[in-house]
């Protein structure tokens, strides 16, 4: 089944010196911002449409079910396709893999800001994740097949800082343009960025393949695919329908089932495998894929409860919530071009482990000092420690992944990193929003007595709900708004004491078995020298 034969390199790029094998330091910085704002033009797009879902279901008199397919199907074609389109850039061309990418996501984000209708929204925001998927691991491997060692630490720093704190830029980009002009415009900036990489990466970018022995794993890459789409679909849907709907028992059944198949069939093949699941079995890799799922999950599940903070108990706008938002982007975007400086002088374990204990000090100070009446300033020392903490741990976390993968599959390995984020997300959304949810049910019921019945049950649905319903209760108008506004902040304390204990999980994981100096395998090696450590 195997020829155990090793792959080659095979450049295309006359810019290359034939002494160093790499670009030059100008060239180096070029290829870095060009792969950026790929990059930022794939992150903004996750989350612009998120400022925009009332906009939406009144241009295409569209369900709220519908806007939020609108919105997650674009996160299930880029989450489903990443590993095979990654694996296909690595055998066939980054450039190419890059350039190509580029041109569907434009003309999809073109199709999208002109859809007339909801069914030509949903193919145009399909095509956009396919595009996104052929884009976003290309990014981080063209960084990590291009830079040197030396360099190569920075470089992904840049590129995690703009990974972790573009998507709060496209919100705000895409907020401002929502409340200036309409959402139509949202599609202009990820299309502007497009087009401007697209010339960059014609002249700047290096193409680099792998002559690989081996066919391409045709078993492996679908089976993938639908282990993703199910699982990410039964966690984007289990909130909305119900973890016991059966609509999403069946994706999940389909995800674990397609999920175990895949990970057999890789054992099986080895060599040949599309992702050598052996791998796993280094520190560096599972510690890596390990902290992002769960820094990505908790990243994503804060979101998911500052915005209804910011916006139905502080009052803030959807513009001026994002603004609030900034600082902790900011200092996750410094923080990601620090920790290679600090992995250097104390290791990337030690800089892993203290992101994530100040990232777990920042959920426990909004769990502790969160009030309604405390405003923004009871989280934002929180915020800032979580931001701060956050980027210290995505950097060596995703050059733990890169770095446990030979240079002939860094797409894959890019792939990896971007599927784990993907599912922590995910995961972050379903686990800590339900945490939330279930908290802010049973903080109400003690303090709507004398609501009539109607409004009541409306309130009980949600903080967002009970504001809009609260004028209709007469004389318990104030007594509701007070009731939702409180009880959301106890189901907020309930959601980040679970992150505090993940977190703090995590933590000791990582003390035990994180990830040492980053080694990169060649291609055949035989069995991963760690995994077979106690």
């Amino acid at each position: 089944m195997s020829t155990n034969q090793p792959t080659h390199r095979v450049s295309d790029d006359p810019s290359r010196a034939p002494s160093e094998g790499v670009p030059d330091e100008r060239q180096r910085r070029m290829i870095l911002i060009t792969v950026c704002i790929a990059l930022m033009a794939v992150i903004a797009s996750v989350s612009g449409l998120n400022v925009a879902q009332p906009d939406l279901a009144i241009a295409f008199g569209a369900s709220q079910g519908t806007i939020l397919w609108i919105i997650n199907i674009y996160t299930l074609g880029l989450a489903a396709l990443l590993l095979p389109l990654g694996a296909i850039g690595d055998r066939f061309g980054r450039k190419p893999m890059l350039l190509a990418g580029l041109i569907v996501f434009g003309v999809a984000g073109v199709a999208a800001g002109l859809a007339p209708s909801a069914e030509v929204m949903l193919a145009a925001r399909l095509f956009s994740g396919v595009g996104a998927a052929m884009i976003m691991p290309i990014t981080l491997a063209v960084i990590t097949s291009t830079f040197p060692e030396e360099e190569r630490g920075r470089a992904i720093g840049v590129w995690t800082g703009v990974a972790g704190g573009g998507g709060v830029l496209g919100m705000f980009l895409s907020a401002a343009l929502v409340d200036v002009a309409n959402w139509r415009w949202l599609f202009v900036l990820p299309v502007a960025l497009v087009v401007a990489a697209f010339a960059m990466a014609l002249r700047s970018v290096p193409d680099s393949r792998e002559a690989s022995a081996h066919a391409f794993d045709t078993v492996g890459a679908p089976a993938s695919v639908v282990a993703v789409v199910g699982l990410i679909f039964a966690l984007q849907e289990g909130p909305e329908r119900g973890w016991t709907a059966p609509v999403v028992l069946l994706g999940l059944v389909v995800g674990v089932l397609a999920g175990i198949g895949f990970v057999a069939w890789e054992l099986r093949l080895r060599d040949a495998a599309l992702l050598d699941v052996r791998l796993f079995g280094k520190r560096a890799l599972a510690g890596g894929s390990i902290t992002l799922l769960v820094v990505f999950g908790v990243q994503a599940g804060i979101f998911v409860v500052l915005f209804p903070f910011l916006q139905a108990v502080l009052g803030f706008s959807g513009l001026l919530s994002t603004v609030a938002l900034m600082p902790m982007a900011v200092l996750m975007m410094a923080a990601s071009g620090l920790a290679p400086r600090l992995a250097a002088r104390i290791g990337a374990r030690a800089t892993m482990a203290a992101g994530i204990l100040l990232a777990g000090a920042g959920l426990a100070l909004m769990a502790a000092i969160v009030s309604v009446d405390g405003g923004y300033l009871s989280v934002l020392p929180g915020m800032l420690a979580m931001g701060s903490g956050m980027g210290l741990s995505m950097t060596p976390a995703t050059e733990a992944i890169t770095g446990a993968l030979p240079h002939e599959h860094q797409g894959v390995a890019s792939a990896l990193n971007d599927v784990t984020r993907e599912f922590g997300t995910a995961l972050g959304v379903a686990l800590l929003g339900a945490l939330l949810s279930s908290g802010y049910r049973k903080a109400i019921d003690s303090r709507l007595a004398g609501v009539p019945q109607g409004p009541a049950d409306t309130a009980r649905e949600g903080v967002a709900n009970a504001l809009d319903v609260a004028n209709q209760t007469g004389p318990h108008t104030q007594t509701v708004i007070r009731a939702a506004q409180e009880s959301f902040v106890e189901g907020w304390q309930q959601a980040m004491w679970a992150g505090v204990a993940v977190m703090a999980a995590l933590f000791f994981y990582v003390l035990a078995r994180g990830p040492q100096s980053p080694t990169r395998p060649s291609a055949n090696e035989p069995e991963p020298a760690e995994a077979k450590a106690p």
